[in-house]
């Protein structure tokens, strides 16, 4: 925690050199000016105040103090304002307070206000069924899935996507932030104990236009945030980053995510277990509260108010996590489609690549895909069908469409054919020496000929498996749970969501 009397030393000194309303200490904008000034050469109070981002009353204030201890030499007036540059004294100065930090932009704003400010913008959404479904327009979504995820945002707990890889989870999660319709604001950056720690990330806060008149400049006006991590995520992402070269600290990414949505794909496929994630996420969950840690060792606390959405196609059974599935109150299943659904998806997505199908290609590309993939129908395979066709057709220098034949080559692309089962991919050191015949030995059909076939004439059906979604980014969406996972308490029956999907999945 920040200490009371920290805080209650900085208060004191700001009222004493007339600038009350200061929400971070006076001398840490002390140490800013010079470093800034440090960095400019020349400047003046007006070109501070700019980049700073704090009033000329308080950049005045400053350079007053500055003059009196000669550090700051006065070249010139414009009007009110003072041109001048440091002294070879304030140079030493400027150069003392690089050592401890080099941060010499828009100064932060106090950890006090930033909970003011972001507790204050708990989303409160009122969505229908029609906002929902504007929100996916681009999808293939039927009425029962949007009456499950409708309830689920209302709600602003967090939601637990789970099914077979290729479904369309991924796709649900990102479209999520569409339902938002309001911004909020972002700090540049939050200062506590006299450090500095980044908050404003430009890949993951994109600035209302115009911004609000008269807005603190150290504050954005932005569209609600949405943070997405995959198997990447470690557990020292969740933690402040410390930069010892510079002397600050970047925000973990549920701080950049505050306010809006920290989208975890993929679970289950990180390098941290999944049961560490779980833990890690429980009292936050529980509290709407975080602890971090600085460098030195001293602790603080920053709201938790976003929402956290899980996609994952383990089995919510096996993570054996009661606690944590108490706290996500919200679950959806989201499986395999049906013939009609599946049609229809064809049909939108061949009509987005602008390809023209020809009779009975649906029919065919289902047959396919249940006889080449897992046996299920997913909602991807539509779209990755449609892709490879093109690159088909452009190949061959022939008019992109999808018929039968190419559909078949296309199959012979994308299904992975397994040999496992005749010993095709067994390790060198596993496979035992054949004696050489006509057909067998060196050279001869055996030794360089095509792997055998499955009884199916493709590979075999995907079991229960813990692959996630990055199985279907390297082309194989045969993943899934067949059958569908078991039940989890308070979650969804899988049987009853046969009808809700998705026509493709990211």
């Amino acid at each position: 925690m920040t200490s009371f009397a920290s805080d209650a030393s900085a208060s004191v000194r700001n009222r004493l050199v007339g600038i009350p309303d200061l929400d971070i200490p006076y001398d840490l904008v002390v140490d800013l000016v010079l470093r800034r000034s440090f960095l400019d050469d020349t400047t003046s109070v007006s070109r501070l105040s700019d980049a700073l981002g704090l009033p000329v009353k308080v950049i005045d204030i400053v350079f007053e103090e500055l003059r009196t201890k000669k550090y700051a030499d006065v070249q010139g007036l414009v009007g009110n304002d003072y041109i001048f540059n440091l002294t070879a004294f304030g140079r030493e100065q400027a150069a003392e307070r690089f050592t401890r930090s080099k941060y010499a932009s828009v100064a932060p704003v106090s950890l006090d206000s930033y909970t003011k400010v972001v507790t204050a913008q708990r989303p409160k959404p009122h969505v229908r069924r029609e906002d929902v479904r504007h929100a996916f327009s681009d999808l293939v979504v039927y009425d029962e899935l949007i009456d499950q995820i409708g309830p689920a945002f209302t709600a602003q707990e967090s939601l637990f996507l789970y099914g077979p890889s290729g479904t369309g989870k991924t796709s649900i999660g990102e479209r999520l932030i569409r339902l938002y319709h309001d911004g909020v604001l972002v700090p540049r950056a939050v200062e506590v104990d006299g450090q500095i720690i980044t908050v404003f990330d430009p890949l993951v806060h994109h600035p209302l236009e115009p911004q609000p008149h008269g807005l603190d400049p150290r504050w954005v006006a932005c569209y609600r945030p949405i943070v997405t991590v995959g198997g990447e995520l470690e557990l020292d992402m969740l933690q402040l980053s410390f930069n010892a070269n510079t002397g600050i600290y970047t925000s973990p990414l549920q701080m950049r995510a505050n306010n809006g949505i920290l989208f975890i794909d993929d679970f289950g496929r990180q390098i941290a277990s999944p049961r560490a994630l779980l833990n890690r996420w429980i009292v936050p969950l529980d509290r709407r509260v975080d602890y971090l840690t600085l460098e030195y060792g001293q602790k603080f606390v920053i709201p938790f108010e976003l929402m956290v959405v899980f996609s994952t196609n383990l089995d919510p059974a096996d993570l054996q996590e009661d606690a944590f599935f108490r706290r996500i109150q919200n679950k959806i299943y989201v499986g395999p489609v049906s013939d009609e659904q599946f049609d229809w998806i064809v049909s939108r997505v061949a009509q987005r690549y602008d390809i023209p199908t020809s009779p009975g290609a649906a029919e065919h590309l289902r047959v396919t895909c249940r006889t080449k993939g897992s046996g299920q129908l997913l909602a991807c395979y539509p779209n990755d069908f449609c892709r490879i066709a093109k690159a088909i057709c452009h190949y061959a220098d022939r008019e992109v469409s999808l018929d039968e034949d190419i559909i078949d080559q296309a199959a012979q692309l994308y299904f992975a054919t397994s040999g496992m089962s005749g010993g095709f991919f067994r390790r060198a050191t596993d496979r035992k020496p054949e004696p050489e015949t006509p057909g067998n030995g060196p050279g001869g059909e055996g030794a360089n000929g095509p792997p055998p076939a499955t009884p199916d004439g493709g590979g075999p059906t995907a079991g229960p498996t813990s692959e996630g979604d990055h199985g279907r980014r390297s082309g194989d969406r045969r993943a899934g749970l067949t059958g569908g996972p078991r039940p989890v308490p308070g979650a969804a029956d899988p049987s009853g969501w046969g009808s809700g999907r998705l026509d493709h999945a990211l």
